[in-house]
């Protein structure tokens, strides 16, 4: 599939300013072991996942809840930064904007494709 870096490139407006940044592919597996220690319904609905569930998910990536706290709020920025990309629905070529990308984590959003993790 190549780097995450072309992959990310692929996203309109994303890969002008990804010229200069170095991605390692390993930066990832972290947060592959804090979504694998979420729940199905956790990955579904990431609004329920309260002080106590982030605590589990921590102990069970191995993890600080510093980290998996982070995570969350940048997936909350990525959440609203796909939203307002979806305004781009009348541009030709966009399809209708980012089927998919609308809620959840990968493994457990309708819509949403396996992510390429190794395990689920």
């Amino acid at each position: 599939m190549g780097s995450i870096k072309d992959l990310l490139a692929m996203i309109p407006g994303v890969g002008k300013g990804l010229k200069d940044i170095d991605i390692s592919d390993d930066a990832f597996i972290g947060i592959e072991a804090m979504i694998n220690s979420m729940t199905k319904g956790e990955r579904a609905n990431p609004d329920s996942i309260d002080a106590s569930r982030r605590r589990r998910i921590a102990k069970g990536s191995g993890k600080k809840i510093e980290e998996v706290n982070a995570f969350m709020k940048q997936f909350e920025q990525m959440r609203q930064m796909m939203g307002s990309l979806n305004k781009f629905k009348g541009i030709p070529g966009m399809g209708g904007g980012f089927p998919g990308m609308g809620g959840g984590m990968p493994g457990g959003f309708p819509g949403m494709p396996k992510m390429p993790f190794g395990r689920r």
